[in-house]
């Protein structure tokens, strides 16, 4: 449903909303060691963030990617329209090619509701409030025991 990319962007995004400001960047490599990410894959994820404008950058010994108030006020389905090719709430769950309401895969129906919650909430939602549900609600974006 949702690739590893996705994710480890959603990830990286919640860490600097947690983290950054316009005073405190973090380098990629800061990143990928404090989330367990190879360092080249989330580069790259970041960069295409910056590019879209979902997080901010700035080049320089005091750069780095961070987020301001306005990259805190976009919506988490932003951050996933950069980085999947596609809406990754349309294809089937379990990657028939063919699957739809009409042509249901065998688990079409229990994932379709789901599906319909959490995009609407990742439409709704923006970074800054869910980062503060996660942290509210005491989960975890890596191993290491951020947030």
């Amino acid at each position: 449903m949702i690739s590893n990319a996705s994710k480890y962007a959603i990830r990286a995004v919640l860490f600097l909303a947690d983290k950054s400001s316009v005073s405190q960047k973090f380098g990629a490599v800061e990143i990928a060691e404090a989330l367990e990410i190879p360092t080249h894959f989330i580069a790259k994820l970041l960069q295409q963030l910056a590019r879209e404008k979902v997080i901010s950058s700035s080049k320089g010994p005091t750069g780095g990617f961070y987020l301001d108030e306005k990259n805190l006020n976009l919506k988490v389905c932003d951050v996933l329209n950069v980085i999947e090719i596609k809406n990754v709430f349309e294809g089937c769950f379990l990657g028939l090619p063919k699957c739809s309401p009409e042509n249901p895969c065998p688990v079409h129906h229990i994932v379709a509701d789901f599906r319909k919650d959490i995009l609407g909430k990742f439409e709704r939602q923006t970074i800054r409030e869910f980062s503060d549900d996660v942290k509210k609600n005491g989960t975890f974006i890596s191993h290491k025991g951020i947030f």
